[in-house]
């Protein structure tokens, strides 16, 4: 398929719309819609938050002039089943328009090449794959869901130029600047949850929400409580002091445990529900939780799409082991901490080089007097 340079110019115009939801529309995908008639834009839309109606139906009811036979641009195949709102697939036939151009086919499996069907029958043309690889950067968390069953994992750590993330007394307020720290706030925005380790939560006694101010939310669509994801501490033993700080912040706390832990300690799960959080039993070994459960869960039971781990070596080291990392964003500081400084990963198991874990850099931006690292593992 050929595709003009006018449907390439629509069609980075969706894009653009539907990166308006990235941090809004969490669990659903960020979608964008533009209709035009004659080389002319009618009408445009984006998906702004789940249970609110998909970036086609928008773009229909905006529209100020008929939009039958009119070309649609949209950067998700058109959903073709009833959730929270109708099919978008039925609403385009209904409006009679000629043409759908779609980026890319929906993973859903709800969906997955259901919509394009529905419309060809109608007699409508669809043409499929224009950017398709820049719709897909939208919505990796979403999309390797619906393939993987499990959550896509960005592990975040901010380090010295030597690869350290805290002084030996535990000290690491601040490695990186403002404008990093503001990144992150950002990163944990996008996110359905933030997971650290209880020994974080025992040094740091961290919030982990989402501090941004009310103007900067209102560009990413979202208010204060919409902002912040669910908070999950790896908790093998129950040690969380039950006035910890996220505790009594707004939103959920999960605390992570062991079914064994969790069944010998009743009353002890009573306080920390008191307190504000919730515990979770996952299988374990030993006081090492099963990382693949903990995902698991958040999966089925949470809807959490992407998640974000903001922990220490040990923690850090574990998802790297446990292979369910697909990204690692390093904010790497212009600074030294020296060899008695605290390591960015614990990796017990590598002992020779054979043993190395292989990255690939994805992008290196400068972000303030920073670095913002992303890797993704090697094939």
């Amino acid at each position: 398929m050929t595709f003009s340079d006018f449907d390439i110019e629509m069609m980075r115009h969706a894009i653009a719309l539907a990166e308006k939801g990235i941090y809004s529309t969490k669990p659903n995908p960020a979608v964008g819609c533009v209709i035009t008639q004659e080389n002319r834009i009618i009408a445009t839309g984006w998906h702004q938050k789940a249970g609110q109606p998909h970036a086609e139906r928008v773009a229909l009811a905006q529209a100020e002039e008929p939009v039958e036979d009119a070309t649609v641009y949209v950067t998700l195949e058109p959903c073709s089943h009833f959730g929270k709102t109708p099919p978008c697939a039925d609403a385009l036939v209904d409006a009679k328009v000629s043409r759908v151009v779609v980026a890319m086919q929906d993973p859903n499996p709800q969906v997955s090449g259901q919509g394009i069907e529905r419309l060809r029958l109608a007699g409508i043309k669809v043409d499929v794959g224009l950017l398709q690889f820049e719709a897909e950067q939208l919505n990796e968390g979403f999309i390797y869901t619906m393939t993987k069953a499990r959550p896509y994992v960005r592990l975040k750590i901010a380090s010295s130029l030597d690869g350290r993330t805290a002084m030996s007394d535990g000290e690491s307020q601040w490695i990186t600047g403002d404008e990093a720290r503001l990144e992150v706030h950002k990163m944990r925005a996008r996110h359905g949850a933030v997971i650290t380790g209880i020994g974080t939560v025992l040094a740091d006694d961290p919030s982990l929400n989402v501090r941004l101010d009310e103007a900067v939310l209102k560009d990413m669509n979202l208010n204060e409580e919409e902002a912040n994801p669910i908070r999950v501490v790896l908790d093998a033993n129950l040690s969380m002091p039950l006035d910890a700080k996220m505790l009594s912040l707004n939103g959920k706390t999960l605390l992570m445990t062991s079914k064994q832990t969790a069944d010998q300690n009743p009353v002890l799960v009573e306080k920390i529900y008191q307190a504000g959080g919730e515990v979770v039993a996952v299988s374990a070994e030993e006081d090492r939780l099963d990382i693949e459960s903990v995902l698991q869960y958040l999966y089925e039971v949470e809807q959490v799409r992407d998640v974000m781990v903001e922990a220490g070596a040990v923690v850090a080291g574990a998802f790297i082991e446990s292979g369910f990392v697909n990204e690692i964003h390093a904010f790497m500081a212009p600074v030294l901490m020296g060899n008695h400084a605290k390591p960015m990963f614990a990796l017990p198991n590598v002992q020779s080089m054979s043993d190395k874990v292989c990255f690939d850099f994805d992008s290196v931006k400068r972000i303030g007097k920073d670095l913002h690292l992303v890797l993704k593992p090697s094939n």
